[in-house]
């Protein structure tokens, strides 16, 4: 299994579920689900298989060969089949911190409790990584305000409101909306999750 250098490890798993590197068979379900969910992406317009595979070829398959790649994107299994990706975007190595990504297949997106469980599991290995791998210190995330499950889910992970920029995202002409920030530090990560470092 190809994975990225700063990486102490290849795989993390929780109970059914499995956080690999990203792989390049899994870049058109991931193509299909972001078309499909254009509402939450910072994402303006259809993307097509030759942009995809452009994108793949230009900027993901790259990240395995730095040493600080400016992203570290995953592939989440559920009994083996993939489910889900996001990863660590907008690293910064010199502070440690991150933002976190995820997107998950819209018919588990529509079921409230799959996607509450595929998110918590996402976020617990997702932490794994960062804080326990990596030894980052802080890994941030913007949601747009439109989303109180997902926020919900997010400070049921241990990510702390830090703040809200009003107005923040055009989601149509003339609709706008806030962006929340949430914020978390390894101790938030170990007391949500119950793990020690």
């Amino acid at each position: 299994m190809t994975t990225y250098r700063p990486l102490p490890a290849a795989e993390y798993r929780h109970d059914a579920y499995q956080l690999i590197p990203i792989r390049y068979e899994d870049r058109e379900p991931i193509r299909t689900w972001r078309n499909a969910q254009l509402q939450v992406l910072r994402q303006a317009a259809l993307l097509t298989a030759e942009q995809q595979e452009a994108y793949f070829q230009r900027v993901v398959m790259p990240l395995f060969e730095q040493e600080q790649p400016g992203q570290l994107l995953f592939s989440l299994l559920h009994e083996g089949q993939l489910i889900a990706y996001g990863g660590l975007v907008h690293i910064s190595w010199p502070d440690l911190r991150a933002e976190v990504s995820f997107l998950v297949e819209p018919g588990r997106a529509a079921d409230a409790a799959t996607y509450r469980q595929d998110f918590l599991a996402h976020l617990r290995l997702l932490g794994q990584v960062a804080f326990e791998g990596l030894k980052f210190n802080r890994l941030f995330t913007e949601t747009y305000d439109i989303r109180p499950a997902h926020v919900a889910i997010l400070e049921e992970a241990g990510f702390r409101l830090e703040g809200r920029l009003r107005q923040h995202v055009q989601l149509a002409p003339g609709t706008f909306a806030d962006s929340l920030m949430h914020g978390q530090l390894a101790a938030d990560y170990a007391t949500a999750f119950d793990i020690a470092f």
